[in-house]
């Protein structure tokens, strides 16, 4: 049976999806793994790099289950794929839920809550945007590992007894103002707006300002 387009399950089912593929990308283009360990694959009619090692692939497809669950609770404020230097110090960081969703226009007229033409277009163009913003990075040390990390909403409830196990993370150490130190560089991808799928995707490098 086709799934429904028009449902919250199914936004959060075709934002997982895209979570996978940047994830993948990711990892791709800043090199956390060796280049050649990855297959050409295509997504959104766009060439893209998969890993094919098969623990890679399962750790990513448990993180992203669990980050999926999250966001079915309608807990989560950020998701970030978070890049570690081997001081485990982060350098970089990108209802009913059946219910039938309406969406109307100004002059009443029902209208797509999930586009799919408009929503794979944006997509692509988001990973363009991501695979290229490599370029415009500093060159990771070696050793550098990776985790996905979500950010709950105030009133949200940590997530508890899921395969893949969330660890609170340990405040970021910010530099008072004025003074010198690590200093996150936010670079914009792109915002995603589809229907009534819609976010934001950005590129958070840490520099060292000493």
């Amino acid at each position: 049976m086709a799934q429904d387009a028009s449902t919250y399950r199914t936004l959060i089912t075709h934002f997982t999806d895209f979570l996978t593929v940047a994830i993948h990308t990711i990892l791709y283009e800043r090199s956390i793994y060796p280049r050649t360990s990855f297959l050409s694959a295509r997504k959104y009619n766009y060439a893209v790099r998969q890993s094919r090692h098969p623990k890679v692939c399962e750790w990513i497809n448990d993180a992203v289950g669990a980050v999926e669950t999250e966001l079915l609770k309608g807990t989560v404020e950020r998701v970030a794929v978070v890049i570690y230097t081997k001081s485990l110090k982060p350098t970089e960081r990108p209802a009913d839920l059946d219910t039938q969703l309406e969406r109307r226009s100004q002059d009443g007229e029902t209208v797509p809550v999930l586009p799919s033409v408009d929503l794979e277009e944006q997509f692509r163009a988001t990973m363009v945007k991501l695979a290229n913003s490599g370029s415009s990075l500093k060159p990771l040390p070696d050793g550098c590992t990776f985790t996905v990390a979500i950010e709950l909403k105030s009133e949200g409830e940590a997530p508890v007894s899921h395969p893949q196990p969330w660890m609170p993370v340990q405040p970021e150490m910010k530099t008072p103002k004025g003074e010198k130190g690590a200093q996150p560089v936010v670079r914009p991808v792109r915002a995603v707006a589809a229907g009534e799928l819609m976010f934001e995707s950005w590129v958070e490098e840490v520099v060292d300002a000493t």
